[in-house]
């Protein structure tokens, strides 16, 4: 099952003539000198297509840097005339998209604070009832891929046809090596329902730092991402905000330089050999569905001994023991013991929503 949405063809707006594409600048717009800096610098990379910059920053403490405000605007409408880069920038308010649209800004973004609320979406778009701007809108913090669809159906809705999600990882309450995490199976699943829709990675957010970058870059280009949005400042050092994951120009120029850009298409033989593979791995799931539905036959008949005993459904001296024991020969096997814990705790919530219908059911 898939949904619906008009969206226009990325090429068919964007002056993008090969993958990925990068969307590049400054987390903030601090004075129109370091905006002209570093846009003059990413304007010489001719992956970069579209300047980024905050000009109103949604801070989580009200004593941050909470941006230059509505002269930033104008600085961009400089990096526009200078450079020929398309312009972007946040809107979190109908104010902020009316200021963006009367100073020229091409593209305008829905940041991760923004999305999750549906009443800000629906506001920002009753203002561009039409209006013929693209849209890039950013995940929601929390993990809910129907947040994120629903953004979209709203711009959609409301006329906006030139579309592009943009990853930026899920704020998570496990801790990870990551700033956000990247949860790569949500924005697949994304792909998956929405074919037509672009969608972009930003690994500024979802790592938070500077080494990470070329890993994460690259992972979304394996995933076949359309295009990157990563931050960059003239002097990071001397950011006003979230300096620890911005990067210079030149950086970024070699950040793209060392990426790997792999081929959609094959080779006969090589489809051949994957689809033998494929076959074999189409069989296991078999194989594993089957065992599956095996397992919570077993946990039914738990369950109605469970019922007859008056026993609780939950056991977490027994629920420990699995866990316990399972992770340790999973880790055996090879498997990772986050999987293994992933997979664990999914047949486990399943077993317990099964064995409370046996225990609601009258006989």
């Amino acid at each position: 099952m898939t949904v619906q949405l008009n969206i226009l063809p990325l090429n068919a707006w964007l002056p993008v003539t090969s993958l990925p594409f990068v969307i590049a600048g400054p987390c903030s717009a601090e004075s129109e000198e370091q905006v002209m800096e570093t846009a003059l610098a990413l304007a010489r990379i001719p992956q970069v297509k579209v300047f980024r910059s905050g000009i109103w920053k949604p801070r989580t403490r009200p004593k941050s840097f909470e941006g230059i405000g509505d002269s930033g605007l104008k600085w961009l409408q400089r990096v526009k005339q200078e450079t020929g880069l398309l312009t972007a920038v946040e809107v979190a308010n109908p104010n902020h998209v009316a200021k963006a649209i009367e100073n020229g800004i091409d593209i305008l973004w829905i940041g991760a604070r923004t999305v999750v609320n549906p009443f800000s979406v629906q506001e920002i778009c009753d203002t561009l009832a039409g209006v013929d701007i693209p849209i890039l809108v950013k995940n929601p913090l929390n993990p809910d891929i129907n947040i994120w669809i629903g953004a979209l159906e709203r711009l959609n809705q409301a006329g906006i046809n030139k579309l592009i999600a943009v990853h930026r990882g899920f704020s998570f309450f496990n801790r990870t090596p990551y700033r956000n995490s990247p949860m790569w199976e949500i924005p697949i699943e994304l792909k998956r329902l929405i074919p037509d829709l672009p969608v972009i990675v930003d690994p500024s957010h979802i790592c938070g730092d500077k080494e990470r970058l070329l890993a994460t870059s690259q992972k979304a280009l394996d995933l076949v991402m359309q295009g990157l949005m990563i931050e960059t400042h003239i002097h990071p050092e001397k950011a006003l905000s979230d300096k620890e994951q911005q990067i210079t120009p030149l950086q970024l120029k070699e950040l793209l330089g060392n990426l790997v850009i792999r081929q959609e298409s094959v080779t006969t033989g090589f489809e051949n050999s994957l689809q033998e593979l494929r076959s074999e791995i189409d069989k296991l799931d078999e194989e594993l569905l089957d065992i599956l539905a095996r397992r919570m036959m077993v946990v039914e008949e738990i369950g109605k001994y469970k019922k007859i005993n008056n026993i609780t459904i939950l056991q977490l001296k027994r629920w420990s023991q699995i866990i316990r024991e399972r992770v340790q020969g999973g880790v055996y096997l090879g498997l990772s013991r986050e999987f293994i814990l992933k997979l664990l705790e999914a047949i486990h919530e399943e077993s317990i929503q099964r064995q409370t219908e046996v225990m609601n059911r009258k006989e």
